[in-house]
């Protein structure tokens, strides 16, 4: 008996010790899956936009054509889908994201803003239906309280979308890259008025917040005068004066800005929600026109830049897109207009449905945000600036 009995607990000891192994090995088994199901996804992320592309991001890009695809509307995501479009649309940005490193574990992958884009832009890209839907990403953003089903304004989520991006990419060149993609440089000037003191600071912003109305409530009619009145010196008296460490007390002061640099992508978000008192909101629906292509050096004046020549030659852009908005403030929906940077036609993304615009449409009423491109040529397929060429453009 004691035998038996030590021969039976030996032999369940054994039993034991095997499914121990078993699950071991699964284990092992299971995370070999893992790791070939992500080469997998590696290697197919490499058959997409080429090993070229992955490395150096010298190989073509996402463009529009006839076969152009929408993204569905999963929850209130007209201003996400308009705002991924445009990025989308935007080559630049594109060899960027597809030189980004792929996160190891599958936690990591759905928490990662600039992959969750790669792997749409994948699903864009080799898909055959007409559009498809954003919910991987629309998820991945929820864990950064970006809540769907809730109405969100475009340029708080461009500014949100881009500092995520940033903070998630690894590679510190790609980082330079995305920075001087979008980043503006400016230069604050506070000047006392009734002393000599000075005060300079550099500062840096993704988008030029540009009013539509003047201090004392009048409609500006055109970009160049919303331009103009937004680097236009600023006093500050009464209620506004600044402290003084010179004179020691309030007075009075001169606020101005220079601009140093402009981006390649530059960014202008027309402020469209006026507050007024009781912290009432309300729209700005008045005609602006903007013109197909602007130069910066015949809109502002030497003393409001602080730039060399050579930058300064770079500052002509042909319009690139443009994220409108139409509604009130409470219920409204967003589309995008985006010229094709390899076509150069224009095309409109409404959701899931986009076609291309053939005839000149006024949209100006209800843009809310303008994304300005440098022109280049294609055949050179760099970021470096090129000065504009005399050539025929197709109005908007």
């Amino acid at each position: 008996m004691g035998q038996r009995g030590g021969r039976q607990e030996t032999s369940k000891k054994l039993e034991m010790a095997q499914r121990e192994t078993m699950k071991a090995e699964a284990k092992v088994q299971n995370n070999e899956e893992e790791a070939e199901k992500l080469k997998a996804k590696v290697q197919t992320l490499a058959s997409v936009f080429g090993v070229a592309d992955l490395k150096n991001g010298l190989t073509s890009s996402f463009s529009v054509p006839t076969e152009a695809i929408g993204l569905y509307n999963v929850g209130h995501s007209c201003w996400l889908n308009s705002l991924l479009q445009v990025f989308f649309m935007n080559i630049h940005f594109t060899r960027i994201l597809r030189r980004i490193t792929v996160p190891l574990y599958a936690e990591q992958q759905k928490k990662n803003v600039p992959y969750q884009m790669l792997l749409l832009l994948e699903e864009m890209q080799c898909g055959k239906q007409k559009a498809v839907y954003p919910i991987a990403l629309a998820y991945c953003l929820s864990a950064y309280n970006v809540k769907l089903f809730v109405q969100h304004d475009a340029a708080q989520l461009f500014l949100t979308l881009w500092n995520l991006i940033k903070r998630q990419m690894k590679k510190p060149e790609l980082v330079e890259e995305l920075n001087g993609l979008y980043t503006i440089c400016i230069q604050e000037h506070l000047a006392c008025q009734k002393c000599s003191f000075e005060e300079k600071k550099n500062s840096s912003m993704l988008t030029l917040p540009l009013p539509l109305l003047d201090s004392n409530c009048r409609m500006l009619k055109t970009l160049k005068d919303c331009l103009q009145y937004f680097f236009h010196p600023e006093e500050l008296t009464d209620h506004n004066m600044c402290f003084c460490d010179q004179c020691g007390r309030k007075t009075p002061f001169r606020q101005s800005m220079k601009l140093i640099h402009l981006p390649q992508t530059l960014t202008i978000h027309l402020k469209r929600f006026c507050f007024e008192k009781a912290a009432h909101i309300h729209k700005l629906s008045h005609y602006l026109p903007f013109p197909q292509d602007l130069d910066f050096n015949a809109v502002l004046t030497e003393s409001q830049c602080q730039a060399d020549d050579n930058e300064k030659a770079g500052w002509q852009y042909d319009l690139f897109a443009v994220i409108a908005h139409s509604g009130s403030i409470s219920c409204g929906h967003y589309c995008a207009y985006i010229r094709s940077l390899t076509e150069r036609k224009w095309y409109c993304f409404n959701d899931s449905e986009v076609c291309q615009v053939r005839r000149q449409i006024h949209i100006s009423f209800v843009a809310s945000w303008i994304l300005l491109e440098i022109p280049f040529d294609l055949s050179i397929c760099s970021l470096k600036r090129t000065r504009k060429e005399n050539r025929s453009r197709r109005a908007l």
